[in-house]
């Protein structure tokens, strides 16, 4: 069967504000027909919150429009993101103040309030899902669609893969794809990039002045081997790992969904301000492509190919990637020529793990 995806387009006909994307937003949650999704129920709204000086996650005002459309189908929300994520929120103005709902650590205070959940996946035993997303009664999974360069794409799916679990857990899925780092010392600056880019303290220089990299903090995010200017530092990725990478998010979706009856699920993706790199990185360069606009559907796995294939339908803006990021030519889709791996992968596992179907309709709203 085909998966319905509601499609609120970003491009403004005319002068009028009912022509604009917050008034189609409107709309396409009015028709989204909430209420018996969220009616009466406690509904986690899981998004990232970002970090450091990054600007470019999703606006407050979506997020407002998101909370009010949730109350108003007789929800009571509340966002979520990672256990340590709280601070970073309200420098992006996600405040009860102004989104009308607090935001709570995933994995409570200190990241220890988790559940441990088995999976079937060579080299990812158990998964620990954070319990204050699985208490909750319904989940909204809203998502800034961007690029990212462990997973190729950053969506629903990598919201809730990365986001509704532990930091451990996190890393143990990094550490599928885990792979030999190579150091060319002749070509090291010292600058020091890598070791300011790498989010837990993995990368350092001894008294020596060469490189080490700790495998016990290490979660394989190659946040450090992209921030090198002079590409000193690699890491070998064999194609079957990123599989299995992509595997093993597929199975956190699957487990972290699993507490959840499909019917009290809903996702929204944001197609606006597409930038290279995660929000993670604390940082935001300028977007690629023009902003297409929004996407809700009940089906992760339909909305995240639809997502993919409205962002390779535009074409890169000209002086947009960073130096560092030049794409090797016109071949596959943009984040692949960008960071070198399939972005549909992702959501290929997931199909596999019967979470979705990639057949889907547009349904435009205006």
């Amino acid at each position: 069967m085909t998966s319905q995806v509601l499609f609120a387009s970003a491009h403004v006909t005319r002068l009028d504000r009912d022509a604009t994307l917050p008034a189609k937003f409107e709309r396409l949650l009015e028709k989204a027909d909430l209420a018996p999704r969220f009616g009466g129920k406690r509904v986690a709204i899981k998004m990232h919150v970002g970090s450091g000086i990054g600007f470019y996650t999703i606006h407050p005002l979506f997020v407002r429009q998101v909370v009010d459309a949730v109350k108003k189908a007789g929800g009571s929300p509340f966002l979520t993101d990672g256990s340590f994520s709280t601070d970073a929120a309200v420098a992006r103005g996600y405040t009860p103040e102004v989104v009308g709902a607090r935001v709570v650590g995933a994995g409570g205070e200190h990241d220890r309030y988790y559940y441990t959940r088995k999976t079937e996946l060579e080299g990812l035993p158990e998964v620990e899902i954070c319990g204050n997303i699985a208490d909750a009664d319904a989940l909204l999974v809203l998502s800034h669609g961007k690029g990212h360069g462990h997973t190729g794409f950053g969506g629903a799916i990598k919201n809730i893969g990365m986001g509704c679990v532990s930091y451990r857990t996190r890393g143990a899925i990094h550490g599928l794809m885990s792979g030999h780092f190579a150091w060319e010392e002749e070509r090291c600056t010292h600058c020091e990039q890598c070791v300011h880019g790498c989010p837990t303290g993995a990368v350092r220089f001894n008294e020596q002045g060469q490189l080490k990299i700790s495998e016990h903090h290490c979660r394989y995010c190659m946040h450090c081997t992209r921030s090198c200017p002079t590409e000193a530092l690699s890491m070998e990725q064999p194609g079957e790992k990123f599989r299995l990478f992509q595997a093993g998010m597929a199975a956190a979706v699957k487990e972290a969904l699993a507490f959840f009856d499909p019917a009290n699920v809903y996702y929204i993706t944001l197609l606006m301000n597409i930038t290279p790199l995660c929000d993670c990185w604390g940082f935001s360069t300028p977007p690629l492509v023009p902003d297409i606009g929004i996407l809700a559907s009940d089906d992760i796995v339909a909305i995240e190919q639809a997502s993919l294939d409205l962002i390779d339908a535009e074409k890169l803006i000209p002086g947009t990637l960073p130096d560092q990021l030049c794409p090797p030519g016109e071949e596959g889709h943009l984040f692949q020529r960008i960071h070198g791996k399939d972005p549909y992968e992702q959501v290929c596992q997931c199909a596999a793990a019967g979470l979705g179907n990639s057949d889907y309709a547009l349904i435009s709203v205006e």
